[in-house]
């Protein structure tokens, strides 16, 4: 699954790919916001990011594409 998260004046959004379904997202975002707390999210990889929900812009979550090669048409 792709998260992809807006950040108050910042004009780059993160992505992350991570393997939590939508319901663990969401879940874990309605309690940070709740907590007036922190929203943290791992990624595949093991990477961490913590965000301030005071900071946070959107939350953004999609389906992983497979990359297209060559001239195919849709």
């Amino acid at each position: 699954m792709e998260l992809h998260i807006g950040i108050q004046n910042i004009a780059r959004e993160l992505t992350y790919d991570v393997d939590k379904t939508p319901d663990e997202i969401e879940q874990a975002l309605a309690s940070a916001i709740a907590d007036n707390g922190i929203f943290s999210v791992e990624d595949t990889k093991g990477r961490r990011a913590f965000i301030p929900v005071t900071t946070l812009a959107y939350v953004s979550l999609g389906e992983d594409e497979p990359r297209r090669v060559g001239f195919g048409h849709a």
